[in-house]
């Protein structure tokens, strides 16, 4: 029987948001959107990075008496990579009824903006009423304004993001932080 091959050191990860934080920030975005869902909502999570958020959010909106109907929307751009190939790829596209419907996308982070463009785009063309776009955390360099996200958590450093969802080639999405790395 052969000796198991010895796992790789942990990089180095500067922790940028911790648990307690994280999670109070959830709150408060969840404070911000609730008044806007109104009506008939399916929240959109990009997967598979938005995933943790997704449900935390979730959970803060019902806590609000909010309750969107919730589906996923598999998206790729990254694959393994530290950096967007530039071209978006549906995955999987969402199960349940968009037309008439009030869309709250969400997603990890934003960076391009190509992805929640993308997505955006995809789901009115579907026939969604409105489609509300919502990211974890934004990156400096981010499209502002017209071109940028409805609402964010909070703004992050441009640095790489691991935890919480958010990896490297597949590690350390499980970490309940946000750390960045070099």
């Amino acid at each position: 029987m052969q000796a198991p091959t010895p796992l790789a050191p942990m990089p180095k990860i500067d922790v940028i948001l911790s648990e307690a934080d994280l999670m109070a920030r959830v709150d408060e975005l969840a404070d911000r959107l609730a008044p806007r869902l109104t009506g008939d909502w399916t929240a959109v999570s990009i997967l598979i990075g938005a995933t943790p958020f997704t449900s935390d959010l979730m959970k803060a909106l019902a806590r609000r008496d909010v309750h969107p109907i919730l589906d996923v929307l598999w998206l790729e751009s990254y694959r393994d990579a530290r950096e967007s190939s530039g071209r978006v790829v549906v995955r999987a596209d969402v199960s349940r009824p968009v037309e008439g419907r009030g869309m709250l996308l969400i997603d990890d982070v934003f960076d391009t903006g190509r992805t929640l463009e993308f997505a955006k785009h995809h789901l009115l063309a579907k026939g969604a009423r409105e489609v509300i776009t919502v990211a974890l955390t934004q990156k400096p360099w981010a499209p502002r304004g017209a071109d940028g996200v409805d609402y964010c958590a909070f703004d992050s450093p441009g640095r790489f993001l691991v935890g919480y969802g958010m990896d490297d080639a597949g590690l350390y999405r499980g970490l309940p932080y946000i750390g960045a790395l070099d």
